[in-house]
């Protein structure tokens, strides 16, 4: 069975491909050409950054980001934690 990246998006847990095959392999054929060009030439530090963001063309994942990155931008509080914060290390 091949690897899957898990994510959240519009509330429910989606798998995704995770290989450079399986990726490739839902891609229509203009996109697969566009996606080869960058993987070939993704250094290796990029590569599961790229491989993670054309695995999550199509689902709404982009949107959903822009939505919530609005809503930050606009002052709202979205219920973040600053990652330094004693709830954000669990701590009580």
């Amino acid at each position: 069975m091949d690897p899957t990246f898990k994510t959240i998006v519009d509330g429910e847990l989606v798998e995704l491909p995770a290989t450079i095959a399986t990726i490739r392999a839902e891609l229509p054929a203009d996109q697969a050409e566009q996606f080869d060009a960058e993987v070939q030439h993704a250094g290796a530090d990029r590569l599961p950054m790229v491989l993670a963001q054309w695995a999550l063309r199509g689902t709404g994942a982009d949107e959903e980001d822009q939505e919530l990155f609005r809503r930050l931008e606009a002052g709202e509080d979205v219920g973040a934690v600053e990652a330094d914060d004693d709830a954000a290390r669990g701590a009580a």
